[in-house]
């Protein structure tokens, strides 16, 4: 465990980003009004909020994808540095269009 503990950092650093200032936040802020209770709606800013969590949380099931098939089809055992590298490749892959506004918007 302690070999890949340090790319999970990045990778949830890299996923909050996209959940943040990805593209998808307003259409899927948008989708998510109808399923969440009265108290949660009348705030926008915890609308938003729960949306940027919901994308992060994607970014990183759907990120995994790709290092679980890797696992999978090389027959691993257990997570190794190959699976996490693949993991944070993926995850900067999925979240390039929320990075690059990140930098253009600033911190």
């Amino acid at each position: 465990m302690s070999r890949i503990q340090p790319y999970l950092f990045p990778i949830l650093g890299i996923a909050a980003v996209n959940g943040i200032f990805s593209p998808l936040v307003l259409p899927a802020a948008i989708l998510m009004a109808p399923f969440l209770p009265g108290f949660f709606t009348s705030s926008v800013s915890i609308l938003f909020f729960l949306t940027s969590i919901v994308i992060s949380t994607c970014t990183i099931m759907v990120a995994g994808v790709p290092a679980a098939l890797f696992e999978r089809l090389t027959g691993r055992k257990e997570t190794d540095e190959v699976t996490m590298w693949i993991w944070l490749a993926g995850t900067a892959v999925i979240s390039m269009p929320a990075v690059s506004r990140f930098f253009t918007v600033g911190f």
